[in-house]
């Protein structure tokens, strides 16, 4: 698969855009934290395991800044939840 992971700060979400759609990571602001609230794969790239791939290098960006994330989105969550390595990120 080709593509990377975007932040499209006007939109406020993270994409990675790839032939036959868009997935994305919507999010919201707090100072240096970032509130995940919604993962979303198009129905034409389903299967592919696009969204856990959205989600390592959406994760992997906001570590490179040296921000910190909450993830309320239930994908993100489960996916952190099994992926301790990624706990450091979310706020005490």
């Amino acid at each position: 698969m080709s593509g990377q992971v975007i932040d499209n700060t006007a939109a406020r979400r993270f994409e990675l855009a790839m032939a036959g759609g868009t997935a994305f990571i919507a999010y919201r602001r707090s100072g240096a934290t970032l509130l995940l609230e919604h993962a979303e794969v198009p129905v034409a790239l389903g299967g592919r395991g696009l969204g856990t791939r959205l989600v390592r290098e959406t994760l992997g960006l906001i570590r490179s800044r040296g921000e910190r994330m909450v993830p309320v989105c239930s994908f993100i969550r489960s996916f952190v939840d099994r992926h301790p390595e990624y706990a450091d990120l979310c706020p005490p």
